[in-house]
Formats: structure tokens, sequence, C-alpha cells
């Protein structure tokens, strides 16, 4: 059975069809979803969905694009928030050189603020980095991110810097672009990381992998990432499959 780890079904590209969408992921044995919420939208809506599913659960926290906007009772909320039994992490939370919304110094400070919060609450969290990879290794070792450990989301990097963040308690979560041909470092970092280490995600509507790239993402795709993590290890899908479950649950305190 699959975890999908990171999907945004509280997007509006879903709100015509979310329950077929659901359907066709436990239909591809995709067993739990965790659902992340990145401002005041989309927290509310992933916490409606772990209401309605058993098998969805919430991952609450501030976008760095967006960090401009977060005013100190968000951040309040979101410690409200995650005492909810089904919140399982803080985030996603980092920095994004690449959109120029927010100035970096605001995203540094949002994302210094979330680190705290987030071992304050003891809560893993889910890291966002786009173009900024120098500065979010350098933030989560100052403030000792590694209390909570949590996960480099879509991760695009080196293989030397997920051994990095592996060794500060993250795990390494790879998705749709695994599976693009072209996509050389997320393959060599799906042979390097140990899969005991390693997440599966959609990361949806984006990102979708092949045959389906440039369309509109779902969780039931995330056996494609694990049919290529497998391949690339030369190992079972069952095999991706249970010990990338059995990470996430250890990670989001599931039994």
């Amino acid at each position: 059975m699959f975890f999908d780890t990171h999907a945004h079904l509280n997007a509006e590209q879903y709100n015509d069809d979310l329950r077929e969408v659901i359907d066709r992921a436990l239909e591809e044995g995709v067993s739990r979803i965790v659902v992340v919420g990145f401002d005041r939208l989309t927290i509310e809506k992933a916490m409606e969905l772990t209401e309605q599913y058993d098998f969805i659960y919430a991952s609450v926290g501030w976008h760095p694009v967006d960090a401009i906007d977060m005013t100190d009772e968000d951040l309040r909320w979101i410690e409200e928030l995650a005492s909810h039994p089904k919140v399982v992490a803080l985030g996603e939370m980092g920095l994004d050189y690449y959109w120029d919304k927010s100035p970096k110094e605001i995203q540094k400070e949002v994302f210094r603020k979330q680190i705290q919060l987030a071992k304050k609450v003891k809560l893993p969290i889910i890291i966002h980095n786009r173009d900024a990879t120098a500065d979010i290794v350098a933030i989560l070792k100052e403030e000792g991110a590694a209390e909570v450990g949590g996960i480099m989301h879509c991760f695009s990097g080196s293989p030397e810097t997920a051994k990095e963040c592996v060794d500060m308690n993250f795990y390494i979560s790879l998705g749709g672009p695994v599976t693009f041909k072209n996509a050389k470092k997320p393959k060599e970092v799906a042979e390097a990381i140990p899969l005991d280490r390693l997440l599966i995600e959609t990361d949806c509507p984006y990102l979708a992998p092949h045959p389906y790239r440039g369309k509109r993402n779902e969780p039931s795709y995330v056996k494609l990432v694990a049919e290529q993590i497998a391949e690339i290890k030369g190992v079972s899908v069952e095999e991706v499959a249970e010990m990338t479950t059995a990470n996430a649950k250890k990670l989001f305190g599931i039994i």
C-alpha cells in the first residue's frame, strides 16, 4: 500500500471531481495521504478533508512565496491546529527564490519562526526549497531542526545535499520528476539514498509523472513514482511501497 506524503487535494483543480480522484487513489492501493495547507484557505480545506476521510491527514504551515502575508495571528492559529490529532506535520515551509513576491529576509524570518514552533509542538516539518538550497541547509542547522526532523519535499538537489539532509534527521521525498527521462539528479538521489530514508509523493495537482507529464497530477499516480524507484534500486515495487509507508508512519507518528 502506498503513502502519498504530499498532496494538494485542497486545490481548486479538484473542485469538480474530488471524490472520483480519491476513489482512483484507493483503487491503486494508496492507503494514506497527507494534504498540505500553506495559507488560510488551503489550511482550512485540508482540515475539512481530514474530517471527511479517515485516511487523510494534514500538514499546516505557511508557504515561503506568501511569507509576506503571514501575521502573528496566523502563526498562533497554526500552533492551535498543531494539537489536532490529524495534523501530523508543520509546513510546507522554507525558501523560494524563484518567485519574487516575498523578500528573502522575510522568508527567512517566517521560516525560522515555523521551525521554532515545530520544536515547541514537537512535530516534524515539510520543507519547500526552490533555488535556495544553501540558505535552507544553513537555517535548518542554525535552528536545530534535527530535533524534530522532517521531509525535504520533492527533492531536486544533489545526492551530496540529500545525504547532508539525511544527517540532519530528514527524509528525502521524491515525486513525479524522478520518472522524467531527463531528470538526472532525482534518479541519482533515488540510487544513492537508502530506502529507509526515502518517501514518495505526488505534489498533486503539480508535477505529474511520466506518462502524464504536463497534465493534472493525482494521488493514484504515486504508484508510478514507486515503480521508478524500484527499477532504479533493483527491488520490487512492493518493497518500495512497504518501506516508504513505514518511513512515513514513523515520521508522522501514525500507528
